[in-house]
């Protein structure tokens, strides 16, 4: 299975952990990353060096003006999607097999968590994965310590206060904040 199979896997929604094929190449993709990111987290690098290990680990270039403070940890790499001027602050943890989609403008907080699987609840099936994408609209500010669960979308311009766990969707020009995540107010 080559990754644009595996891509399509996850992108699909399939259920991760029924065929043992998909779980050893996601493996595989996830001993890459973690050689890259000990490269991005383990010694200073200018910001175009650091945009060059970024697009290595995803695959594709990431967008103009990208900028990111390490350490950075995914376990996967290859499903994330970064537009134009995003900055991802320190020490933020991407499980990206469902994809993640950042688009131009956000900025993504100290230690942020977007978390794209779920495990089965039936405890028979516990070790079965469920695969769905995160969405992070324009200009989205994303808090320090926040969490964004599978599935999320975040509208443009909205904001998740610190702290939070989104567990749905945000719209747009919208605040959110608590566990789990609820609207405090609208932007004007």
């Amino acid at each position: 299975m080559d990754l644009k199979e595996l891509l399509e896997h996850f992108n699909n929604g399939d259920t991760i952990g029924e065929d043992w094929a998909v779980i050893e190449q996601m493996r595989e993709y996830s001993r890459e990353a973690r050689k890259i990111t000990l490269k991005i987290n383990n010694q200073y690098h200018e910001p175009d060096e650091l945009a060059a290990l970024f697009s290595e680990l995803i695959g594709e270039p990431v967008g103009e003006n990208f900028g990111m403070f390490p350490p950075f940890y995914t376990d996967f790499g290859k499903n994330i999607h970064i537009g134009n001027q995003v900055f991802i602050n320190a020490d933020c943890k991407f499980q990206d097999q469902g994809g993640i989609y950042i688009d131009d403008g956000a900025l993504i907080g100290h230690g942020v968590v977007l978390a794209t699987l779920n495990h089965d609840l039936d405890p028979a099936k516990r070790q079965q994965l469920h695969p769905a994408p995160i969405r992070i609209g324009k200009r989205v500010w994303i808090g320090a310590n926040a969490t964004v669960l599978a599935g999320v979308t975040i509208g443009d311009n909205s904001v998740v206060a610190a702290g939070a766990v989104v567990t749905k969707d945000v719209p747009a020009d919208t605040i959110v904040g608590g566990v789990p995540a609820r609207e405090i107010s609208k932007i004007k």
